[in-house]
């Protein structure tokens, strides 16, 4: 063997070894990326929603007609309870919609013909209270500053008010409005916060599942119904 041959297998030394690290850095960066990546999770429904579906359908006909939208409301009970008609929460709310029994004794008056001797622990009585009360907080959602609302942000201020009270809601769209934030833009009064920042959190995140998450779900799965916020 010559001595030029020395160099040359060197050289094809060192660059098979440059062609290893390279490589070996590439899976690490691969597998870095995958770990950073978040993990999607599929929603799938509760299963326990096929034995209410038809009541939630009656109930989305009754308070809403032809525009209910059942997907909707049946996402609104899977957030609630996963469609647990026993479900009692540590703050005391009770049943599939999880009324607390001050709220579940007045909403009985102000729909008296529908919710004659409401029963919260009722998952038939529970499902129609809550549609009802969706409709009548939905109505009272105001615009402010002449401004516009788009059926999204109504929707998520309805929701909003039914998890954590209209009162709450109401100071944060006037901080918002305040601080000349678009009040009548859910992603923007989001920001805003005059509750318990526990409470907060709960409050924004409440909507979000529902109308951005479990709503396309159910539609997914065959429960009448449109987004709002496509």
């Amino acid at each position: 063997m010559s001595r030029r041959g020395y160099p040359d297998r060197a050289l094809r030394l060192l660059t098979a070894v440059v062609l290893t690290v390279l490589a070996a850095l590439a899976i690490g960066s691969c597998r870095s990326a995958q770990a950073a990546e978040p993990k999607r999770t599929t929603v799938r429904v509760a299963p326990a929603s096929a034995l209410y579906r038809h009541r939630v359908e009656q109930a989305a006909a009754r308070a809403w007609g032809v525009h209910g939208s059942p997907a909707r409301l049946a996402a609104q009970l899977h957030q609630e309870s996963g469609f647990r008609a026993d479900a009692r929460s540590p703050v005391g709310a009770q049943g599939i919609a999880q009324f607390m029994p001050k709220t579940a004794t007045w909403i009985a008056t102000v729909f008296p013909k529908d919710l004659t001797a409401f029963d919260p622990w009722n998952a038939q009585q529970a499902i129609l209270a809550a549609a009802l009360y969706d409709r009548w907080l939905l109505d009272r959602v105001a615009v402010y500053g002449g401004g516009t609302m788009s059926e999204c942000s109504r929707w998520a201020f309805t929701f909003r008010a039914y998890n954590g009270g209209e009162k709450a809601l109401n100071r944060e769209r006037s901080l918002a409005y305040a601080a000349g934030a678009d009040s009548n833009d859910w992603h923007q009064v989001a920001k805003f916060r005059a509750r318990a920042d526990w409470a907060h959190r709960e409050n924004i995140g409440y909507p979000r599942r529902i109308l951005l998450v479990l709503e396309p779900a159910y539609i997914a799965a065959g429960w009448p119904g449109s987004s709002p916020c496509q």
